[in-house]
């Protein structure tokens, strides 16, 4: 298919980079007949064609998932959202390539997949953007529940933590949401902290995105999960870290805290203002447990119900946040003697049935080409088929 150029010179200068320095970067060499900058401008002029090897270059020495170079034109700068980690009045977060190229690659797929939407004429969303925060989030925390179908009572009744989610998951893909677990750009070597990114989510009516950040701990994602979900009915795109400074993200954490924890059974904790630290966390985490929550997301809510106070919840909170790092250096000692799940496996998880259905429809219907469907999943061609082989038809529309 023919490529604009001008997504080349967009590319490179969003990058930060002159022509000289990217064409050193791409291993251009000068010649007699053109400098290496000469061959670049060339590519982005049009006067050249680019190579399936050097777009894959320009992907790398740009920070760019291979699939923008696909797309008709430049993305508009308003696509990716809003940062709700800025708060008014206070410095804006760090800037962080890995979070900006990660985001830039989700915003690339959803691009593709609302595209594939539309060839079988799927109909707008009716929840996307219906709501807006003069609604009370207990008001919110019914409605969401209700549209996708979620069960409190089942969600606690599974078997453990990964369980519980996979069923929120489900939930939340049948009514059409796309969930995917994204916190790295393919390696570990990528890994992006929670710290600087928990969740993003892209309220689109026809292809709606939540991404969670898989870094965080595991018992965080329902969480999170709802929390982008409650950004998909407000209408808000955009990316949500840990903080918890700027309205939105309190406005959307209410939710998702009382639609896993309604506020009334927080009653049972009542008696946790007087306690001490550590009656404090050891009331928390049998509380937590059996409820597959995360004693965090408990904590906070007993702050927001008035139970325990601003100093309280610091010190609880920090020792959750203690017990989790020694936890996950622990995990990696073992993940390091142990072999874990297939290559297949973890991307399936990650990237959820609703996207794998989709993609897997496309192909088998000849919309898609196997390049094309290898960039929407974020593999090789070549692992096309493997990762979409045994993948269930559920989910999704």
């Amino acid at each position: 298919m023919p490529l604009n150029p001008d997504i080349f010179v967009w590319a490179r200068e969003t990058a930060g980079l002159s022509r000289d320095e990217a064409a050193q970067l791409l291993g251009f060499k000068d010649t007699r007949r053109r400098s290496a900058a000469e061959r670049l401008a060339a590519l982005e002029s049009g006067e050249d064609s680019a190579s399936r090897s050097v777009l894959r270059k320009m992907a790398k020495a740009y920070r760019r998932s291979l699939l923008v170079f696909y797309l008709d034109a430049r993305p508009k700068t308003g696509d990716r959202g809003r940062d709700f980690r800025a708060v008014p009045g206070a410095q804006p977060p760090l800037y962080n390539p890995l979070l900006d190229a990660l985001i830039r690659d989700i915003r690339g797929r959803q691009i593709m997949v609302k595209a594939l939407l539309e060839e079988e004429d799927a109909e707008p969303l009716d929840f996307v953007r219906s709501a807006n925060t003069a609604v009370p989030p207990s008001e919110l925390a019914k409605q969401i529940p209700d549209r996708i179908g979620f069960s409190l009572r089942e969600f606690r009744q599974q078997s453990s933590i990964e369980q519980a989610f996979t069923y929120l998951r489900q939930r939340l893909e049948a009514s059409g949401i796309f969930v995917l677990l994204l916190g790295n750009l393919g390696s570990h070597h990528t890994n992006i902290p929670v710290e600087v990114f928990r969740g993003y989510a892209i309220a689109d009516p026809i292809a709606p995105f939540i991404v969670v950040n898989d870094q965080d701990v595991k018992v965080a994602w329902s969480f999170t999960a709802l929390h982008e979900a409650a950004h998909l009915w407000l209408g808000s795109t955009g990316v949500s870290s840990t903080s918890t400074d700027a309205q939105i993200e309190r406005y959307c954490n209410d939710i998702a805290s009382e639609i896993l924890l309604p506020r009334a059974e927080t009653q049972e904790l009542a008696h946790l203002g007087a306690a001490s630290l550590e009656e404090a966390v050891d009331a928390i985490s049998r509380f937590a447990q059996p409820r597959n929550l995360g004693r965090s997301m408990v904590a906070y809510t007993l702050l927001r119900a008035r139970v325990i106070d601003q100093a309280a919840w610091r010190d609880i909170n920090a020792r959750f946040t203690q017990d989790w790092l020694a936890s996950r250096e622990r995990h990696t000692e073992v993940s390091h003697k142990e072999r874990g799940p297939s290559y297949y496996v973890v991307r399936r998880h990650r990237l959820g049935s609703a996207l794998l259905n989709l993609v897997g429809r496309s192909l088998r219907g000849g919309i898609l080409t196997h390049t094309k469907a290898g960039q929407a999943l974020g593999v090789k061609p070549r692992n096309v088929e493997p990762l979409l082989h045994g993948t269930s038809a559920r989910g999704g529309r």
